[in-house]
């Protein structure tokens, strides 16, 4: 047996940030491009810069750096704010897994 647990975070009520949008933001790293990000996680285009969009406003600072296309196509970069925010927010959750972890072995200790 292991146990699962989801974290997220909430603003007034709202999601701010959780598992699918780290995903994204991920994967926006990874590929330089929201479009092939969203292709990723399998999400519409549409829907991940809503995520960003609502994630910037929430935080209260930019995530991503974009550049729009021409010769050389755009792209789309972590901003260093998103980047330490990723990290801070993988840091809580590791943290958090093994409280969970640990709470779990002691509670179920004996099946």
């Amino acid at each position: 047996m292991e146990i699962k647990s989801k974290l997220w975070i909430e603003s007034e009520g709202k999601p701010v940030f959780g598992r699918g949008r780290r995903f994204l933001l991920e994967a926006i790293d990874r590929y330089g491009s929201i479009n092939q990000a969203a292709k990723e996680i399998n999400i519409s285009y549409r829907k991940a810069w809503g995520y960003i969009k609502a994630m910037e406003e929430r935080l209260g600072f930019k995530l991503i750096e974009r550049q729009t296309g021409g010769k050389n196509g755009g792209g789309a970069t972590l901003t260093r704010e998103a980047v330490t925010f990723l990290e801070k927010y993988e840091a809580l959750e590791m943290g958090i897994r093994e409280l969970v972890d640990e709470r779990f072995r002691m509670i179920f200790k004996d099946n």
